[in-house]
């Protein structure tokens, strides 16, 4: 398998479902294009590759083009989640970000007000666009139904919120271990893993197969920020698409404050191999699962 050719493939499928949707809405030009300004400019669209291919994953044989455009606005609707996120953590209330995916941040552009309102936005028009395309068939609807459970618990105060808030209060702390993965667990992994559980759930209910993308996503989530952390110390501003040292600027809980930059390599490496290693009972199955965890390590933003 061609990994990065595929997973071009899948993020282009997503970019043509994110323009369409906002192509759709009507509303004031000031918020829609600061919807649009975040929504598109860039990024790894890790969260929807993951929700289609953990989809795909739990296909008997190969899915349809036409039974992905069906799960298509739900994988959609993590990345608006996700962009909404971004849009306030960068805010100066929060992380104080200037930059971006290489962008100046969405509040540098249209000011604080419409970079709120632009998150705001983004958030339910993830919700609306998921209702929008509810299936019909009760089978089909119940576990669709389920999957957006899972997503809004992931992104509410039981996930992404309550880590964000951990972060925010452990600024100049040196913490412990128990703090610091609450907040790595509940501000990147849950999306992270939601967007697998989602996946798979969204195409049939499998207990083993739900058990086997959690824990694959519990690891790569926790390996995917630790290096997001090394990388706010060792990368730079055109790599990174955002202003390095940032994390030690705001005094930030994170692993390698607490650890050490090698260590924190070392657990990085450590949960790749979990991640891989829960996948290796399904062979072929979940290659490119496995080539996503593996990529994790060759990460420069």
């Amino acid at each position: 398998m061609d990994f990065q050719k595929t997973y071009q493939e899948k993020v282009l499928y997503i970019n043509e479902g994110l323009n369409s949707i906002i192509r759709q809405r009507e509303s004031h030009p000031t918020v829609l294009r600061a919807m649009e300004y975040s929504l598109q400019a860039g990024g790894k669209r890790l969260r929807p590759v993951l929700f289609l291919s953990a989809y795909e994953f739990a296909c008997i044989d190969n899915c349809s083009i036409q039974e992905l455009d069906q799960v298509r606005p739900m994988a959609c609707a993590l990345e608006m989640i996700h962009t909404y996120s971004l849009i306030h953590d960068d805010l100066p209330a929060m992380d104080n970000d200037d930059y971006r995916r290489g962008k100046p941040t969405n509040h540098k552009v249209f000011g604080e007000a419409i970079a709120i309102l632009a998150g705001d936005g983004l958030l339910n028009l993830a919700y609306e666009v998921m209702l929008e395309n509810v299936p019909l068939e009760t089978e089909k609807l119940n576990r669709y139904i389920k999957a957006m459970l899972i997503i809004s618990r992931s992104a509410g105060v039981s996930g992404m919120i309550g880590g964000q808030t951990a972060d925010m209060e452990n600024q100049g702390s040196n913490g412990n271990f128990s703090e610091l993965e609450y907040i790595h667990t509940h501000k990147t992994e849950a999306l992270i893993t939601a967007s697998l559980k989602s996946g798979v759930i969204a195409k049939r209910e499998d207990t083993e197969l739900l058990n086997a993308v959690a824990k694959y996503g519990k690891a790569l989530g926790m390996a995917f920020q630790i290096t997001d952390d090394i990388l706010d110390l060792t990368g730079d501003l055109q790599e990174l698409g955002k202003m390095p040292g940032s994390d030690k600027k705001m005094s930030k809980l994170t692993y390698p404050a607490r650890y050490g930059l090698e260590m924190s390599k070392k657990m990085s490496r450590q949960y790749i191999e979990q991640a891989v290693s829960c996948l290796e009972p399904y062979g072929k199955k979940g290659e490119f699962l496995k080539l996503l965890a593996l990529s994790i390590l060759d990460r420069s933003r």
